[in-house]
């Protein structure tokens, strides 16, 4: 995980979106253990409530469970949970501008695919 946070929201948040994106790049599977809030804690210099703040924040949404005693594990489903609203995200927010973009500059199917670009050679 990357070690430096911004200032354009609480650390809670960062660190939790970072376990997201391990979760969505496959580095974090179903059954994985998170490491522990104290490991963490310690590696990024933060305070471990702040660790516990964003854990908990995934329990919350049903990714991560916690088993007493043994620590915290990304649930079975996940992936597909986060995939799933990542996509709907991506329709509904993201993609209408990057529609109005593509119809706005009269890009083609095949630009946008690399095809129609110079230096690009057509893939077989």
């Amino acid at each position: 995980m990357e070690r430096q946070w911004n200032d354009s929201q609480p650390i809670y948040r960062q660190l939790r979106d970072r376990v997201v994106a391990l979760i969505l790049d496959g580095l974090l599977n179903e059954g994985d253990p998170l490491p522990s809030v104290r490991n963490v804690a310690a590696e990024y210099r933060l305070n471990p409530i702040t660790v516990l703040k964003a854990y908990q924040e995934l329990v919350d949404e049903q990714l991560v469970e916690r088993k007493r005693g043994r620590g915290m594990y990304i649930n079975v489903g996940a992936r597909e949970l986060l995939m799933n609203a990542e996509r709907e995200t991506f329709l509904a927010e993201r993609w209408p501008i990057v529609h109005a973009t593509i119809r706005r500059l009269g890009l083609r199917p095949e630009e946008l695919l690399g095809v129609g670009n110079k230096g690009n050679k057509k893939e077989r």
